[in-house]
């Protein structure tokens, strides 16, 4: 071997896996990525945080081959790398697990993992050498999941699996994940990080994208910082703190914890008696479940995704039916049938902020002017003449709320699919909290939002509290759960496990609780 090879041989074996130069990208006016350069060494699990609308999911997706960027050059493992699109991305050792999965609800796990990838003229080989590989990456990665079950039929973290899986069988060296904990509970998120330790120990490059510093802290070796397009400091995850990443994110110090006065609870706003709640299926979803909400109080329900609290929600904010119970408000019933209406839900002081804000809090491909008016188009103050929509007062009431609520970039006539999905939640709470409701329904409200959107959205909803509001509060965040609420009622399986005053309580109990279980419970 000549030392020319010799040189080449050692420049590989060192080379990092990830290096971007002078990446920019810019939609219209807006500058997404603005001469960004980063290096992720080869086997490392390195993090990238920033606020929504930094420019993170830009850069992950050029490098995927969803965007091709303006300027700039990439290599992978040292060596120079045209990527034009997903294709050159996988050929390249790429794969990347999407915030919202990329998968076919009604194929099997199989046949979503071999999607794109068959071999042959028919689907039989394929099928039989995917089942045989997926079980050899299940047994080596820890990512069990049946072969044969539907998409559609699975939760949503064993749908993550599916998404790693399809990347691996693909032969993905390097792994990106968007917001990969935005959709988990607690120990689906814990399994996730064993998984990419084990990604790591088998000498895989992962690249996450969050917005969670805890979960920076305990699973990256390294750690970029972006804001505003830009890449402000790449450095080592053992000498840094969430307060420093948190103010490198947004450019001042950042509460990291929620700042809100003793509760002064009043009078008794609604009441929920015997709800119950059967599904198509014949599964019971509500069990029985009955609480009171009072003014000037965050109730927080906890619980794993899946065991009522969305039913819950959608009855009382008329989008759901109830097979049997009652709600009332201010002491006056309310239909929990098939025929409530989410509009008189309105008329009777009741704002709702959906846990999804794709499917249930936002018209994606409309505009930002049409979104903050919706549910409220019909009032006076939106129609002009003949019951037209009065747009010129629309754009100037959402131009108001962006500013209020610090919605980036600023512009009512950009369509919603166009903003980050911190500023997409901004949208929906803006049009809901600026009703100034009585009781507030919101479920996962800082769902896939970055810290100082975290901040700012508290911040709304201790202030609502304050003013006197009443607020019913869904999340799979213990910690959130346990900063906002001034009281905490957990399910599981349908029912109330259990209630608890956050200053008497912690995670270990509320998980407990969460699984069935009451640790006060006469045994």
């Amino acid at each position: 071997m000549s030392s020319e090879e010799n040189n080449a041989g050692r420049l590989d074996a060192v080379a990092p896996a990830i290096e971007l130069i002078g990446i920019s990208k810019a939609f219209g006016p807006v500058q997404a990525n603005k001469d960004i350069s980063m290096t992720v060494a080869k086997g490392a699990i390195h993090g990238i945080v920033g606020e929504n609308g930094a420019g993170k999911s830009t850069l992950m997706s050029i490098l995927y081959g969803f965007y091709k960027a303006d300027s700039g050059s990439v290599k992978i493992n040292g060596v120079p790398t045209t990527i034009n699109d997903s294709h050159d991305a996988i050929a390249a050792g790429i794969g990347m697990v999407h915030q919202h999965f990329m998968l076919v609800d009604n194929f099997t796990v199989l046949e979503n993992v071999i999607l794109g990838a068959e071999e042959g003229a028919t689907l039989g080989p394929s099928l039989r050498k995917a089942r045989k590989e997926l079980k050899r990456l299940a047994d080596e990665y820890e990512l069990d999941v049946d072969p044969d079950a539907l998409i559609e039929d699975i939760s949503v973290g064993f749908q993550q699996r599916v998404e790693i899986l399809k990347a691996l069988y693909r032969q993905a060296e390097i792994l990106i994940l968007d917001e990969p904990t935005g959709v988990l509970t607690p120990d689906e998120a814990d399994h996730l990080f064993r998984i990419l330790r084990n990604l790591k120990d088998q000498g895989k490059t992962i690249v996450i994208i969050t917005h969670k510093l805890r979960e920076i802290m305990d699973v990256t070796d390294s750690v970029s910082v972006m804001r505003r397009g830009e890449m402000t400091k790449t450095i080592a995850t053992n000498t840094t703190s969430p307060e420093d990443l948190a103010e490198a994110m947004v450019g001042r110090r950042v509460l990291l914890e929620v700042n809100k006065k003793p509760v002064e609870v009043g009078e008794t706003v609604m009441q929920v008696k015997g709800l119950s709640v059967t599904d198509v299926h014949g599964v019971m979803r509500l069990k029985d479940v009955s609480f009171e909400l009072k003014r000037g109080e965050i109730l927080g329900i906890a619980g794993v995704a899946g065991n009522g609290q969305s039913e819950l929600l959608e009855v009382i904010a008329g989008i759901g039916a109830a097979t049997s119970g009652e709600v009332l408000m201010h002491g006056e019933a309310i239909d929990v049938s098939k025929h409530a209406n989410a509009e008189l839900r309105r008329h009777r002081g009741i704002s709702h902020v959906p846990e999804d804000r794709h499917q249930r809090g936002l018209v994606m491909p409309f505009m930002t002017w049409e979104n903050t008016a919706f549910g409220y188009h019909n009032e006076p103050e939106y129609s002009g003449k003949f019951g037209l929509a009065n747009q010129k007062y629309m754009k100037k009431d959402a131009r108001e709320k962006m500013e209020r609520f610090d919605i980036r970039p600023p512009i009512p006539q950009l369509v919603a699919s166009h903003f980050s999905g911190g500023n997409q939640q901004k949208i929906v709470l803006a049009r809901e909290i600026e009703r100034n409701p009585d009781v507030l329904l919101i479920g996962q409200p800082t769902r896939g939002v970055d810290i100082g959107a975290i901040e700012f959205i508290h911040q709304q909803i201790v202030n609502l509290r304050d003013a006197g509001k009443a607020i019913l509060l869904v999340s799979v965040e213990l910690d959130e759960i346990q900063a906002l609420s001034d009281r905490i009622l957990v399910m599981f399986d349908g029912v109330i496990q259990g209630e608890r005053l956050p200053e008497n309580t912690n995670e270990g109990e509320l998980g407990l609780l969460m699984a069935g279980v009451d640790p006060e419970a006469k045994q």
